[in-house]
């Protein structure tokens, strides 16, 4: 669990480098997620959270983009 909570917040900051509004809005998000289900004694219950955060981090990775805003009409 905490290896891909450390994996999460490294693709987090890799994907939103030098936006700091995305960094804190999902910095904050993954925290929450990983706080609200602590908690979780269900094997099967944290092996389907694992995997959603698994996804999460691959979508992150694969398929967000970040614009740069480079001259007045231009991105």
């Amino acid at each position: 669990v905490l290896k891909l909570f450390k994996l999460l917040h490294r693709t987090r900051q890799e994907v939103f480098k030098n936006d700091t509004r995305a960094l804190e809005a999902a910095r904050q998000k993954i925290n929450e997620e990983f706080r609200n289900n602590q908690g979780e004694t269900s094997e099967e219950k944290i092996n389907e959270l694992l995997k959603i955060a698994s996804d999460v981090e691959v979508i992150l990775r694969t398929s967000v983009i970040q614009a740069v805003h480079t001259d007045s009409d231009k991105i």
